[in-house]
Parts: structure tokens; C-alpha cells; sequence
């Protein structure tokens, strides 16, 4: 079973698509590195795995964020 399962999520920030319809699965004990140019979503998938958006007015992710089986967002 994978750590951490990412479905079809989407996330806004307000009218902003700021992540479009993200899959990705990270196994146990995988290290995984996000790169990319300035502004691709990189911090902003971050902060919707460990729900750091929540802070955020306005912010609202669609999909599942699956941590062990469980949808993070429930």
C-alpha cells in the first residue's frame, strides 16, 4: 500500500486553478523530490499534504489526499 495516494485534486484559491487534476503516489519509505521553474505548484502541493492551505481564505481542494488509506481531507 502506498504512504501517500493523490486523486484527481484539484485546488483553488478563490477563482485561481492553482493545481489541475494532480495523481501521484508516493511509497513507504520512497524519497521523492518536486522540481520545477518558479510558480508550477510545487509549495502549493506541499501544503495541501500537510494541509497548511487550511490557513489559507479562500482555498479549497477537490479530490483525495489519501495518507495510509485514509482521505486526509475527512
Amino acid at each position: 500500500m502506498d504512504k501517500f495516494q493523490i486523486k484527481d485534486v484539484n485546488l483553488h484559491y478563490g477563482a485561481f486553478h492553482a493545481l489541475h487534476d494532480i495523481n501521484l503516489n508516493i511509497a513507504p519509505n520512497e524519497i521523492t523530490a518536486f522540481i520545477g521553474p518558479s510558480g508550477c505548484g510545487k509549495s502549493t502541493l506541499l501544503k495541501s499534504l500537510n494541509r497548511m492551505n487550511d490557513l489559507v481564505e479562500g482555498c479549497r481542494v477537490d479530490g483525495q489526499i489519501l495518507l495510509d488509506g485514509q482521505d486526509i481531507y475527512q
